[in-house]
């Protein structure tokens, strides 16, 4: 059955927010019917119903996609989020966000079931070309919809803490049909910064964004719609300095028109244990055993919003550590709030040991007491960790999404022997025969260590 040709595509069960589909009805139409994106690897396609995806089912069935819930026919089935354990059948391939290849324990059940029916497992995150960039993803979604989440929550914490911000008037993403409708709405919130400005009590409103990918770059994108000016790393105390100027006698503290941007590279994380004065990113990630963190003590003391978008590995120092927080919360930090796109579960920012939901994306960490709780009133920072954040658009980005994936999915359905696959496929194949591929042989001592940690 591997390689036959069938193609499936998953009705998304991960949970009730999930609207994405890993190929659109017209994209379905260019494999089937013709066009220069025609197949001869796919046959026939076979779409699971579902009420809640964006594309509604008759679309799919117009354009010659067959509707039913059995998926028994198929040698190839795609999803977005992994599916019911229940729905992995023996000699099928999948592929989707499977999130095993850093053996994370609540993903091995799936990695189990999946070595159990001899299925084959393909993961769009390892799709990689030869600069290591993804080439199956969805692009600036994932941090357009943070930055905009973030600031809706901006406008409610800081309502609670006293201020009144022209950010409570922005709705979440998923609240506008589109990115357009939602870059209008934000680029109306920077209107009124420019305009009115903001209290001085919460400023200057500086966010640090980490990373040098899609999710960093379209956090950026949106931030940069409000007014605004970057800083460098190492002239956030100055910028600090000048704040505290205070105002003379008689004049009421001035306003501020603007927000403060900062982007931090990994020469901002880390130093050198032996020669800090020099920095290699090469012999960093070779040997980040010799490099001790210096981003507590750096650029944490002067971020108000932290966006963070780094690739992180046990391995590597901790961005953040929770004593690090601690001792920065004691001392008067500015921190309020958190938005982290990696969902790395005690990952690089320690204190994020859950994920949050689209409907109730933050939680408030209060760092004196060291505990956790929902809501935006109490003392704190806001933190938010929604691992599908790309749904809130949910049709423009699966168009995005399935215009990578088109190229792919005639080798991947018409393929049973994974040896004779594009190497960039078979550098994202992490299971085949109930084995793991020799790229991936190294998951179970990665998972007995995760569990002895």
């Amino acid at each position: 059955m591997l390689g036959n040709g069938v193609v499936g595509i998953l009705s998304e069960t991960s949970n009730k927010w999930e609207r994405r589909a890993p190929l659109t009805p017209a994209q379905c139409a260019r494999l089937l019917n013709g066009g220069r994106d025609k197949s001869p690897g796919v046959a026939r396609i076979i779409v699971q119903p579902s009420t809640k995806r964006i594309f509604d089912d008759k679309l799919y069935e117009e354009v010659g996609c067959e509707i039913s819930d059995d998926l028994s026919a198929c040698g190839l089935v795609l999803g977005i989020k992994k599916p019911r354990l229940e729905m992995i059948r023996r000699d099928t391939a999948y592929a989707f966000f499977s999130h095993t290849h850093k053996a994370q324990e609540e993903n091995m059940p799936l990695l189990d079931k999946i070595l159990a029916e001899r299925a084959t497992l393909f993961d769009y995150e390892l799709v990689d070309g030869d600069n290591g960039k993804r080439l199956i993803a969805f692009g600036n979604f994932a941090g357009r919809v943070a930055l905009i989440d973030l600031l809706r929550g901006l406008g409610e914490r800081y309502l609670n803490l006293g201020y009144s911000t022209p950010f409570l008037s922005l709705g979440a993403s998923y609240m506008y049909p589109s990115v357009t409708a939602a870059k209008a709405a934000v680029i109306s919130v920077g209107d009124e910064i420019a305009g009115q400005g903001l209290p001085s009590g919460i400023c200057p409103l500086v966010f640090v964004f980490t990373g040098s990918g899609k999710g960093s770059l379209g956090a950026q994108e949106m931030f940069k719609l409000l007014p605004h000016t970057f800083v460098d790393p190492s002239k956030l105390p100055q910028l600090f300095e000048k704040a505290r100027d205070p105002p003379l006698p008689g004049q009421a503290s001035e306003r501020v028109f603007e927000v403060y941007g900062c982007v931090v590279t990994s020469q901002d994380m880390v130093e050198h244990k032996d020669n800090p004065k020099v920095f290699d990113k090469a012999d960093y990630y070779a040997h980040p055993e010799c490099y001790k963190p210096v981003f507590h003590e750096r650029i944490a003391p002067y971020v108000s919003v932290f966006v963070n978008c780094i690739y992180w590995e046990k391995r590597f120092p901790r961005l953040l550590s929770t004593q690090q927080l601690q001792d920065l919360v004691r001392k008067g930090c500015h921190l309020i709030a958190i938005s982290d796109l990696t969902c790395d579960m005690e990952g690089s920012i320690e204190i994020l040991n859950r994920t949050t939901s689209i409907d109730s994306p933050f939680f408030r960490y209060d760092a004196i007491t060291d505990s956790y709780h929902n809501g935006m009133e109490g003392n704190g920072v806001i933190c938010s960790v929604v691992d599908n954040l790309p749904t809130e658009f949910a049709k423009e980005a699966s168009e995005h999404f399935g215009g990578l994936l088109l190229q792919f999915i005639g080798s991947l359905a018409s393929t049973a022997d994974i040896s004779k696959l594009p190497p960039v496929l078979k550098k994202a194949c992490i299971a085949h025969g109930g084995a793991l591929t020799p790229l991936y042989e190294y998951i179970p001592s990665l998972r007995k260590s995760n569990r002895e940690c």
